[in-house]
């Protein structure tokens, strides 16, 4: 059978740095085939390359066995290959349909007027095949992640897509929407779409992929079976090196001293009288599902949103936090689970984004920046956090997703914070880089660092907490010790309303 896609020896370089090497990569119709590897392996640059996105530099891409060369987005999606990123392309004050056939609505008689009625109905016939119950007429920005997600596919679709190409199409959802998500995929693959699905969730390959296909620094590793291949093997194929060194233990810092205590923080519907005290050299987990209020008790201590009562106390000391900069002032960093929104300038170089946080220091004469000493500061960051860039001057966009982490990490190690929230710190990671993050926060705590780390994966907040605080709904309805938690105790939490005493 002819491959529906071929892809051999295809390489691509950007400036100072090589992003593919002579990969190779095939995918069949009606398949669902994993791509795998540890950020900065080459899997966006590959995947973009089919898109249209980018050009090859060399090599050959076969569709239905004849060679192509894709030199935009829309000559990709004209034979039928569409792409759903990790950040959604949708716009929020449109319309269901409108954001589906941007730019191809029909049009009256005439050609005058855009066709509402045609419109709505084109949208809800691809939404009626895909099981999908949602208006055409609702405003995306109305909507939950997990249905504009169905929307980006619905678009995909609308171009009678034969090869659908999903990047981390569940990192935003729960349990519930993954599996609506899952059943349109098994839908999709019965019809015959090929599907090339990047995850860096082990335990979905089992559930969603025939093949998988792992790519290490830019080049081709090997494409096995998903059924006859455990997950130990993937990942040592991804990262060509074991984990077991890194499995953190536990800190010891039962006897350290408070480093920040709050007390009966109401801000808003999901943080309701949130009590908790974090000490020196601790890590506290934060778990629940979503919506429990874990960033929002994070942004309200901030500063990021605004407190209705409650006490911040900081090294013993009663302090008032009304915006961002009062909380730096008193010691206080919050790493955003949007580093891109929130975290970092990506048009800007590593340098810069490093630096920016305690920019004054770097001023001479409160106006000239200090530019030996910043490249000075940044070099040593890069140095102390393994951060993979060409350079200091590399822009912040084009590094993968666990430097740029690393790089907001480093951003908050620089102004020298005592206290830490770390909000979902490796979410969008592959377990490599994960494995770095967490011997990281181990490190920092080891130093006396105090850290809050808000994570939606049990498995992490199990392998990382010294104490873990479960929230549900807005208030916290339990506390374990790392000694007594298990995924059943932190999910019994989870999912109930009354306040329960430390366990």
């Amino acid at each position: 059978m002819t491959p529906l896609i071929s892809v051999k020896r295809l390489s691509k370089s950007f400036p100072g740095v090589r992003a593919l090497h002579e990969v190779q990569f095939e995918l069949m119709a009606g398949e669902v085939h994993a791509l795998m590897g540890e950020n900065g392996a080459g899997k966006s640059t590959l995947m973009k390359i089919l898109a249209g996105v980018y050009t090859r530099d060399s090599g050959e891409i076969l569709y239905d066995g004849q060679p192509v060369d894709f030199h935009s987005p829309r000559e990709a999606q004209a034979v039928g290959i569409g792409i759903i990123h990790q950040e959604l392309q949708l716009m929020n004050h449109l319309t269901v349909a409108q954001n589906m056939f941007i730019g191809r609505e029909p049009r009256s008689r005439f050609g005058l007027f855009l066709d509402e009625d045609k419109l709505n109905e084109q949208a809800r016939e691809i939404l009626a095949r895909m099981h999908v119950k949602l208006d055409p007429r609702a405003i995306v920005g109305s909507v939950t992640v997990a249905k504009q997600q169905m929307v980006e596919i619905a678009k995909a679709l609308s171009f009678d897509s034969r090869v659908l190409i999903m990047d981390e199409p569940t990192s935003a959802l729960n349990d519930a929407e993954i599996a609506e998500l899952f059943r349109i995929i098994r839908q999709l693959r019965d019809r015959g779409v090929g599907i090339i699905y990047i995850s860096h969730k082990m335990d979905e390959l089992k559930q969603i992929s025939e093949r998988v296909t792992v790519l290490r620094d830019g080049e081709y590793v090997a494409t096995v079976a998903t059924k006859d291949t455990s997950v130990e093997a993937i990942i040592g194929m991804m990262v060509g090196r074991t984990l077991s060194d890194f499995t953190p233990s536990h800190g010891t810092a039962d006897q350290g001293e408070v480093a920040l205590e709050v007390k009966n923080l109401n801000a808003g519907p999901l943080v309701r009288d949130v009590s908790f005290a974090l000490r020196k050299g601790e890590i506290l987990g934060f778990a629940g599902l979503m919506g429990a209020g874990r960033t929002e008790v994070a942004r309200a201590v901030f500063g990021a949103d605004p407190v209705e009562s409650g006490e911040t106390i900081v090294k013993g000391e009663k302090v008032t936090i009304k915006k961002p900069s009062d909380a730096v002032a008193h010691g206080i960093g919050y790493l955003s689970e949007d580093r891109k929104r929130y975290g970092l300038a990506t048009g800007m170089d590593v340098e810069s984004n490093i630096v920016m946080s305690n920019l004054r220091k770097f001023l001479a004469l409160n106006f000239v920046l200090r530019r030996n000493q910043m490249r000075r500061t940044a070099s040593h960051f890069i140095k102390l956090l393994a951060i993979r860039t060409p350079s200091a001057a590399q822009q912040v966009r084009l590094l993968s997703g666990g430097n740029q982490q690393k790089v907001v990490i480093a951003k908050w190690l620089e102004r020298d914070c005592d206290v830490l929230f770390f909000d979902e710190p490796t979410r969008g990671i592959d377990v490599g880089a994960k494995s770095e993050i967490y011997k990281l926060l181990r490190a920092l705590a080891d130093q006396g660092k105090a850290i809050v780390m808000i994570s939606s994966e049990l498995p992490e907040i199990l392998r990382m907490s010294d104490r873990i605080v479960v929230m549900c709904e807005g208030r916290i309805t339990g506390e374990l010790s790392a000694a007594l938690a298990t995924q059943e105790r932190i999910m019994q939490l989870a999912t109930q309303r009354e306040t329960l005493k430390a366990a």
